[in-house]
């Protein structure tokens, strides 16, 4: 007879490009988005939730990976109809307002948090699944709507802790590349699909560099593995037009924009760019945002394809040391700009929209590769268990904490050997651990250990600095409470 084949274990592995988060990083994560959720509150922005999973035609093709199936989400049919996981929060946001907007208020002010999807090569530090903090204005045509969100933005950063010095705003206008590319010769339909390889190679100018860059405008380019992507198919003239809009930035915005207005004459699309940079740009210094926080810039321009007009790009300027312990800028954490053509998909009508998107991931990143983050988090108190038949004692004991705010939990493990109970107190990075057993039950006391003392002493060559700082402490029982807060407070200062 023939032996049945045993099925093989399942892989303890999530799928390629996808990771797990832990405590700290869980929580690290929600505090940062209650502070970036309230700057968006103090701006006048409603909070909105709408569904992980659209259509796929609802969603658009608008993704900058054109060579992966469908177009870089992750689809599947279902009813002889496509769904796919969202790859941003902003073409939800269209179909929400085409839904709802006679009922909503115009204009529309949201934002709207939680994890995205792209269906992308991953690589070091690149996931397939991750957070954004979006905050959009949909029926705002005004460029001051534009000038807000980066505005808006600025303070966001720093709220968060990045301080002044350590970011810059970059703005640009799609209307000003597009008179570029005008000026070159690619307008028109049939010029799209290298308008779209342009594109995308400007948006990587800051991972390839200008040879890079050149590269794709012309035949392509073979990266270190042998992949080979292709290029625009540009001759050196057309090519040579669009090197000169990505250095066309200047020491001020005023000779930046003077040299677009170079680039751009003869096109009346890229001459109404440059005045919205200008317009942009006046209103931001009018509220104090100067350049050494955000300023003009031609090589921004976003690799989406829904842009049209104004787009944006915040930078962490700060070094951090890579994998192999080399000096690199940080880069990008933020971006966004104008759509004024995507609710127009679902009502047949232009509505004007702008708006921007936090990377959270990659911001907590730089917090803690620049130390501004810990990086674990305080654990809660642990009562030990003594004695297992006097659990109740120590539920008691627990509730009275939680009662008083404190964060605390009993520990559920096998009792029987108390070291092991100290080692799960040091795993869960405890301040403290209180202690019950028979003797301290009939003497009505609790010992209680501050264990981030007590490690402090463990690492010291001699006592004689801590001999005045007992790390264990004998109290009533009924005394619990306070002492537990009165080390806690010791330990925060």
């Amino acid at each position: 007879m023939a032996k049945t084949k045993k099925t093989p274990k399942p892989k303890a592995l999530p799928p390629k490009g996808f990771r797990d988060y832990f405590g700290a990083e869980v929580t690290q994560r929600a505090d940062m988005l209650q502070k970036i959720a309230g700057v968006y509150h103090h701006y006048g922005f409603e909070a909105l939730e709408s569904s992980a999973v659209e259509t796929v035609e609802a969603l658009g093709k608008f993704l900058p990976d054109v060579d992966r199936p469908n177009e870089g989400v992750f689809a599947w049919e279902e009813d002889n109809d496509w769904l796919a996981l969202r790859y941003d929060l902003t073409a939800p946001l269209a179909r929400v307002y085409a839904q709802f907007r006679n009922d909503l208020p115009t204009p529309y002010r949201r934002y709207a948090m939680g994890p995205v999807w792209r269906n992308e090569k991953p690589g070091p530090g690149r996931f397939r699944q991750f957070y954004q903090c979006d905050a959009d204005t949909v029926g705002a045509p005004s460029v001051a709507a534009d000038a807000e969100i980066c505005a808006m933005l600025s303070d966001t950063l720093e709220v968060v802790g990045i301080p002044r010095g350590d970011y810059i705003i970059r703005v640009n206008n799609r209307k000003v590349l597009n008179g570029v590319m005008e000026v070159a010769g690619l307008a028109g339909d049939d010029k799209a699909a290298e308008r779209g390889i342009v594109l995308r190679a400007i948006d990587k100018l800051d991972r390839l560099g200008t040879d890079g860059v050149r590269l794709l405008l012309g035949e392509g380019r073979k990266d270190e593995s042998g992949d080979f992507t292709k290029g625009a198919g540009l001759g050196d003239e057309q090519a040579e037009i669009i090197m000169g809009f990505m250095s066309a930035k200047r020491d001020s915005g005023a000779a930046t924009v003077a040299r677009l207005t170079e680039l751009v004459t003869g096109s009346k699309i890229g001459e109404t760019g440059v005045n919205e940079l200008e317009t942009i740009a006046t209103l931001l210094d009018a509220q104090g945002y100067n350049s050494n926080r955000i300023e003009i810039d031609p090589s921004v321009v976003r690799g989406l394809g829904y842009y049209t007009g104004p787009v944006y790009e915040a930078e962490l300027t700060f070094e951090i040391k890579d994998e192999k312990g080399r000096p690199r800028q940080f880069g990008s954490v933020s971006g966004g700009g104008r759509y004024d053509d995507l609710v127009k998909r679902f009502t047949g009508q232009e509505v004007p929209a702008t708006g921007m998107s936090i990377g959270v991931d990659r911001l907590l990143a730089a917090l803690r590769a620049k130390g501004r983050i810990d990086a674990e988090t305080i654990g809660p108190v642990i009562v030990t268990v003594m004695d297992k038949q006097r659990m109740a004692d120590y539920q008691t004991m627990v509730a009275e904490l939680r009662n008083a705010g404190i964060r605390s939990e009993v520990y559920l493990g096998n009792p029987k050997n108390f070291g092991n109970q100290l080692k799960y107190a040091d795993q869960r990075h405890s301040p403290i651990a209180v202690i019950e057993g028979g003797d301290e039950k009939e003497k009505g006391v609790v010992q209680i250990k501050d264990l981030i003392l007590g490690a402090k002493i463990a690492e010291t060559a001699t006592l004689e600095e801590w001999k005045d700082r007992p790390s264990q402490f004998e109290v009533p029982r009924d005394q619990l409470v306070a002492k537990v807060r009165e080390i806690l407070e010791s330990q925060s200062t």
